[in-house]
């Protein structure tokens, strides 16, 4: 089976090539390969490869930029993927896009199923959006949206890398309590996503860790398990605040935990508990 991958220099690409079966013959791109901006050069891509399958682990995740260039995060969040859409239609090949939380509005305080409206709150869950709408037209019986969460991993920067920095450079930090949602480690993700694909799944699924946390939950749960393995030589204190004392750009949901019931059953799937991939995350650090 060939299998496209965009997006590979990204975290989830780079968990999406360390994890890839053996039988599968991967072309992973980054963006210097394969620019998603560049609409002629990708249809092209799929014109020519005509992949059995595209993973676009590809996106423009700059939550807050992108609410002062929209016209940038629209060409890589909607309109590559409608031509990544368009061209496989044609070709007959199967697309897995990655979705996100933000294409919620958050004003809920249960699980988000995946047939929710969508009703998102900035330029990023908007284009992530109109990505998602442009695959269910084109390609609705051979497409595959998973949305996610939280996603952090080895390869990039992230909320964990980020915390690890500051708790390392900082004597205080403060972290938003009232935004809830699942931390997902991208080796969760890629594990199940090569699953989905050998079963040929279709549809819009959800796919996270197990469990809920605050952004200070799982600060608290880094530092700890940092110091456990090393990563950090002292604690510092952690003060929880309201996200109305950290304003930005972007309005990001407030409650995004997605439910995945249907995945899980779909592809046989026991999902990790958030704190047990951070462990196991942590620990490869530790240890790479």
């Amino acid at each position: 089976m060939k299998v496209l991958l965009t997006g590979a220099a990204g975290q989830v690409g780079q968990s999406l090539q360390r994890l890839c079966p053996n039988a599968i013959d991967l072309i992973a791109c980054d963006r210097q390969q394969l620019d998603l901006s560049d609409d002629f050069s990708l249809r092209t891509v799929i014109q020519q490869l005509r992949p059995d399958w595209v993973i676009n682990a590809g996106a423009y995740t700059a939550v807050d930029r992108a609410e002062s260039e929209p016209e940038f995060a629209t060409a890589i969040n909607a309109n590559a993927v409608q031509a990544l859409a368009e061209e496989l239609a044609k070709t007959g090949g199967n697309l897995l896009h990655i979705s996100t939380d933000f294409v919620f509005a958050g004003d809920r305080n249960r699980p988000y199923p995946p047939e929710e409206k969508r009703q998102p709150l900035s330029v990023y869950g908007a284009t992530k959006a109109a990505g998602e709408e442009a695959i269910t037209q084109l390609l609705p019986t051979r497409s595959l949206i998973v949305r996610t969460a939280w996603v952090y991993g080895l390869g990039g920067r992230n909320f964990v890398t980020t915390m690890l920095r500051l708790m390392a450079e900082r004597d205080r930090l403060t972290v938003v309590w009232d935004q809830i949602g699942t931390p997902t480690w991208t080796d969760s993700l890629a594990a199940a996503l090569w699953q989905a694909i050998a079963q040929n799944l279709t549809g819009i699924h959800h796919c996270t860790d197990a469990g809920v946390a605050s952004w200070y939950d799982f600060a608290v749960a880094i530092q700890d398990l940092a110091l456990e393995r090393g990563l950090l030589q002292r604690a510092i204190p952690i003060a929880a605040i309201p996200s109305s004392a950290y304003p930005t750009p972007a309005t990001r949901p407030a409650y995004s935990v997605l439910d995945c019931a249907d995945f899980n059953r779909a592809i046989g799937r026991d999902p990790l508990h958030w704190r047990h991939a951070l462990a196991q995350m942590l620990t490869q650090l530790a240890t790479n």
